[in-house]
């Protein structure tokens, strides 16, 4: 349970107008924050609340960046310009355009005095696992663009906090499911695996059980940066995740009866293993539930059952 509430804060969230974003928005103004959105594009991708003040803009540009923090006392850190995938085709464009924002905003939020949330990934900057589920001590050996770029990010924070006094708590989350996501997108194995059988399509598996991951429903997601925000050490990093690995194969074989409840069949088109995949990625959240109190609320086949739902309703919209 969260210690305390802080009700009058200004909140910034960086790429709040994302998947995880509207849900962390949400259990923000919940707590009594103002929150403002900082998005690059002209419309939010999810809708944002009522009472939340949405700013089309780049954070990169700095005469905006430092207007913006200069009416904030919190800042949450989610905007990313490329998706795992996509890190591949152009290395040097990932680093490109996440590094020297992001390092900008780490000097302007030091002069500023305020608090950062460093939402990181919890999958791509650890590499191959050598036990499971994986900590905080665990070896950061990525073998992605992505992950590579990420960890340096992170490096950064703690360069600022020991040179500047960035008051910084960095979080590397597991994979988000649920209601809301998006499918046929780069990301989102489940999303796409339920709706790839209601087009009548079939999924995609890279080798014969594909990669197993920590999936951890959206709303349980945004609940744990919320926790890091609320009641997370500076200079500290958090896993949050479910703790539970399913393989590309577990997911499938866990939808199939829900699937057949609406009529639809699952089909598996096996491909060849890729070299940049990590084999399995399992997240250890002790050190977050610890610290903060944060509990994840949402089961596995329960959240399995919302997001079938949601995307059967939204079967015409994609």
């Amino acid at each position: 349970m969260i210690s305390k509430f802080t009700p009058g804060l200004s909140t910034l969230v960086i790429g709040g107008g994302g998947y995880i974003g509207h849900f962390l928005v949400e259990q923000l103004l919940a707590s009594g924050r103002r929150v403002t959105v900082l998005g690059r594009s002209s419309q939010p991708r999810y809708k944002v609340p009522s009472g939340v003040t949405y700013i089309a803009g780049d954070f990169a540009q700095k005469s905006l960046i430092c207007s913006v923090l200069d009416t904030h006392q919190e800042v949450i850190h989610l905007a990313y310009a490329t998706v795992p995938n996509t890190s591949f085709q152009n290395p040097l464009a990932d680093l490109e355009q996440n590094l020297p924002a992001t390092v900008q905003l780490f000097d302007e939020v030091s002069r500023r005095n305020l608090k950062l949330v460093l939402v990181s990934s919890g999958g791509t900057v650890y590499g191959e696992a050598l036990s499971l589920p994986i900590d905080e001590q665990h070896p950061t050996k990525p073998i992605s663009p992505y992950g590579v770029t990420k960890l340096t990010l992170e490096s950064y924070a703690y360069l600022y906090a020991h040179t500047h006094n960035l008051q910084f708590t960095c979080v590397r989350p597991a994979n988000a499911y649920g209601v809301g996501q998006r499918p046929f997108i780069g990301q989102g194995f489940i999303a796409t695996a339920i709706a790839s059988s209601i087009k009548g399509s079939s999924v995609k598996i890279f080798g014969a059980a594909g990669t197993i991951r920590d999936y951890l429903y959206v709303s349980d997601v945004a609940s744990g940066i919320f926790h890091a925000l609320e009641n997370g050490k500076l200079s500290e990093i958090y896993n949050l995740g479910s703790g539970v690995g399913f393989s590309n194969m577990d997911v499938i074989n866990a939808i199939k009866p829900l699937m057949n409840e609406i009529k639809c069949d699952v089909h598996v088109e096996h491909l060849p293993e890729r070299g940049f995949d990590v084999n399995a990625n399992v997240l250890n959240s002790e050190k977050l539930k610890t610290d903060t109190g944060w509990e994840p609320k949402i089961g596995f086949e329960a959240g399995l059952i919302n997001a079938r739902d949601w995307l059967w309703k939204k079967k015409n919209d994609y």
